[in-house]
């Protein structure tokens, strides 16, 4: 007998079974056994002193092959050769050394009095409202005059003299440290302020804590300003009745148009700038340690 036809019209049995449903999670891939993403070439990294030093030694090689090829005149400009060898003469005779110094030293004697000047009354103009009051606006109208214009003013006070020389200077190196110094102090954060006299600090604490220190980036930078504005004034007061110095130098090169001795004063000029410079960079960055600040993008 045959067996019967168990099979549902439209419907045909399945022919096979689904598999088993488990737990066992699939194998993964370890540290290993992943593949090694490429690496990348490393970029070639060049140190921010060579950077710096780029543009100064591009424009030597520059002035060096206008001079050579004869595109520059030795009767305009000397070459950088002949500035090397007459610093090299002069060095020998004791001349430039000689003439350094006593730049130097108006230079640190006027900038010691204008920047004790400054500071006094920054402190003063910036603490204290009467004294902002009674400075501000009158260093604000001095500040416009040009203070290279009262170097005939300052001959007839003082003579022409060492006296003249080192007020020129002084009077340059004022106002910049002020404005800077001034303007750090009023910059100082009013909820800094504010949250040191919660904690119990007094007037003097207020300024030692919180005021000084929010106003000594300003003051760095007011120092960097004013020690190239020392510089910059010393050119012009060493050119009255100067008989020493770089500026004597730079006089007695005009009257024979010694173009080398001039350009080698020039260039002296600037690197006692630049090391003045460098030296407040050095103590920005340990004085301004703590204070968290943007250097730039990039390498």
């Amino acid at each position: 007998m045959p067996a019967p036809n168990t099979a549902v019209s439209g419907t045909s049995p399945p022919t096979h079974a689904p598999p088993p449903h488990t737990d066992t999670p699939a194998p993964s891939l370890t540290k290993n056994d992943r593949p090694a993403a490429p690496r990348k070439p490393r970029a070639l990294r060049v140190p921010r002193g060579v950077r710096r030093a780029v543009g100064p030694v591009g424009l030597l090689l520059v002035w060096f092959l206008a001079s050579s090829t004869g595109v520059l005149p030795e009767s305009v400009l000397a070459s950088p050769v002949d500035v090397l060898q007459r610093a090299i003469d002069l060095t020998g005779t004791g001349e430039l050394p000689q003439a350094i110094a006593a730049s130097g030293r108006r230079a640190a004697i006027g900038f010691l009095i204008g920047a004790t000047v400054a500071l006094a009354l920054s402190l003063t103009a910036g603490l204290f409202r009467l004294g902002e009051d009674v400075i501000d606006a009158s260093m604000g109208m001095f500040r416009a005059i040009p203070w290279v214009g009262l170097i005939p003013l300052f001959i007839v006070w003082f003579g022409i003299d060492e006296t003249p020389k080192i007020a020129l200077v002084a009077l340059g190196v004022t106002y910049p440290l002020y404005f800077n110094i001034y303007g750090g102090i009023r910059s100082a954060d009013a909820q800094l302020i504010e949250a040191g006299r919660m904690v119990g600090l007094g007037r003097l604490g207020l300024i030692r804590y919180v005021i000084l220190p929010s106003a000594l980036p300003g003051a760095l930078v007011g120092l960097r300003y004013a020690l190239s504005t020392a510089w910059l004034a010393l050119v012009f007061a060493e050119q009255v009745n100067a008989d020493a110095g770089i500026g004597y130098l730079m006089s007695n090169a005009q009257q024979y148009f010694q173009t080398d001795v001039i350009v080698l004063c020039l260039a002296v000029y600037a690197v006692l700038g630049l090391l003045c410079d460098f030296a407040v960079r050095l103590l920005s960055r340990r004085l301004l340690a703590w204070r968290a600040s943007f250097d730039g993008e990039g390498a």
